[in-house]
């Protein structure tokens, strides 16, 4: 890739004839001589073969291509002052990247908002958003590859803030012949049917949180396809309410009866590496985790943030 011919004092200094409507006013508000900025833009017509402006009257007018041009170059002198910026909080502590490990089953839409709320906050700082499953949050956060982790049990170890409950629902599709018994069900009921569950992402020591041990089971790797299934008949699962309640609301769902257990709603936490400190950036993300996890699961999503 060869060198730019045309430098970011160049584009700036057209930028600053044009917004300032002449070659003098532009000398002023640059602290140069007019010749200077003159002799600058006549340079870059020059290298870059191609006319910018023209002169009607007293009044330098962008040509067609200097339109062009300069709208693009408005985009890079932009991103270097970006650049600069994010430099100066680099060298200030502030983190380049916050890496977040969270359990599918916590809701997406509450982490929307919260990252929606950090972006404005951010300075640049990325985030690299992973999800796990059960103890695969754990082991991401232990392996030291994560900076906070959102996790739906304890760690032993950690100091996790507690967050909100998420409620999962034991659902079957209306024609499962567990719903054809039309009666209160019990756990022997459901170990004679297929149970889909979520494979435990961890590889040390996977967990059958919510199995029961009956020898039918299908074992996917994620909830949206565990509802997919489910959907389809096939099987029974407990399912996070927020996942399904499109699928409930239109009967592709229904939960099953049970005289025990037909619900459970484990308590999910935000957890920090306790072996690296908390940088600015990952605190104001921890802020707003804390602030939105109460968000209604049926608000709308935020409208794009336009860029800052």
């Amino acid at each position: 890739m060869k060198a730019p011919r045309v430098t970011l004092d160049q584009w700036r200094t057209l930028q600053a004839v044009v917004d300032h409507g002449g070659f003098a006013q532009a000398a002023e508000v640059l602290h140069r001589s007019q010749s200077s900025v003159s002799y600058t833009v006549a340079r870059m017509q020059e290298q870059l073969g191609v006319p910018l402006l023209r002169i009607e009257g007293r009044k330098a007018v962008l040509t067609e291509a200097g339109t062009v041009l300069l709208r693009r170059s408005r985009q890079l002198i932009k991103q270097a002052s970006q650049l600069e910026d994010l430099a100066h909080h680099l060298e200030q502590g502030w983190e380049a990247e916050v890496r977040l490990v969270v359990d599918a089953a916590y809701p997406t839409l509450r982490l929307v908002h919260a990252l929606s709320a950090f972006m404005p906050q951010s300075r640049g700082c990325r985030v690299r958003l992973r999800e796990e499953v059960l103890s695969g949050v754990e082991e991401v956060l232990k392996e030291g590859a994560a900076d906070l982790a959102i996790c739906g049990m304890t760690i032993p170890g950690y100091l996790g803030t507690a967050l909100s409950e998420v409620d999962f629902i034991a659902v079957a599709h209306p024609d499962h012949p567990l719903h054809r018994l039309q009666r209160t069900l019990s756990a022997t009921d459901l170990e004679a049917h297929m149970q889909v569950v979520i494979r435990d992402t961890g590889r040390q020591q996977p967990r059958d949180i919510g199995w029961l041990g009956a020898e039918q089971r299908w074992t996917v790797g994620s909830l949206a396809t565990a509802a997919t299934f489910v959907g389809n008949g096939l099987g029974f699962a407990w399912l996070p309410c927020h996942l399904i309640g499109r699928e409930l609301a239109e009967g592709v769902l229904k939960p099953l009866p049970l005289e025990e257990g037909a619900t459970h709603k484990p308590r999910f936490y935000l957890y920090a590496n306790k072996d690296k400190p908390l940088g600015p950036a990952t605190q104001i993300l921890v802020e707003m985790i804390k602030s939105f996890d109460s968000a209604p699961l049926n608000a709308p999503f935020p409208p794009p943030l336009a860029d800052a």
